[in-house]
């Protein structure tokens, strides 16, 4: 469906064109998103930040998310975590261990600015796609906490049962392809190269 992810990032722009002249606050979630971004704040004449937000993992199986957590501490988990095993014990413990991450993070990817405040802004949160949606949920609930005037979640790819739950959390979803068939992200990119730090933090920079 996407060349890469400035394909899938131009699309996403062009679908957003209403909130150009509105100063949108543009918010990647790492590592993904922050090329896209870029993008869409630099199309949109908007301005460029991250939020920081991490899975929460199964206990016997990492790559399995079971809930999402942001830097602030805030979480939302799943409701099967318990049946993974992550019990109340576990998901305090997998909850440090990630905000650990997530401080490390923001020491190297801003040093020497706080995150964008959101109030009153029209606030488009991008990632370069969904598979349960938790990382996504947990970011707009971080964002909503801070009072913006809109809250947008964009992203080029979701499975339809993800989108229900993530437009309960949002005043708009905007998803450009929501397959029934969906399998993980990347099968829908023909070209999906890991983001390094080195390039979040050189795209930061320069926004």
């Amino acid at each position: 469906m996407f060349q890469d992810r400035e394909h899938a990032a131009r699309r996403l722009a062009k679908r957003l064109e209403r909130y150009r002249g509105q100063h949108p606050l543009i918010l990647a979630i790492p590592r993904g998103a922050v090329p896209m971004a870029r993008l869409i704040a630099s199309h949109l004449d908007g301005e460029m930040d991250v939020v920081l937000v991490r899975k929460l993992r199964a206990p016997l199986n990492e790559e399995l998310a079971v809930g999402a957590i942001d830097e602030n501490g805030g979480s939302y988990i799943a409701d099967y975590a318990a049946r993974m095993g992550a019990n109340a014990e576990y998901l305090e413990r997998e909850k440090l261990r990630q905000l650990e991450t997530l401080k490390r993070r923001r020491e190297a990817y801003t040093p020497l600015r706080p995150a964008i405040n959101p109030a009153g802004r029209v606030v488009i949160v991008v990632d370069d796609g969904l598979a349960t949606g938790f990382t996504m949920i947990a970011a707009l609930h971080a964002v909503r906490a801070g009072n913006p005037a809109r809250l947008v979640c964009a992203v080029p790819v979701a499975p339809p049962d993800t989108l229900i739950e993530v437009r309960r959390h949002a005043d708009e979803v905007l998803c450009l392809e929501t397959p029934s068939d969906f399998q993980a992200v990347g099968q829908y990119y023909a070209a999906f190269p890991q983001v390094e730090d080195a390039e979040v933090i050189r795209l930061l920079g320069e926004a």
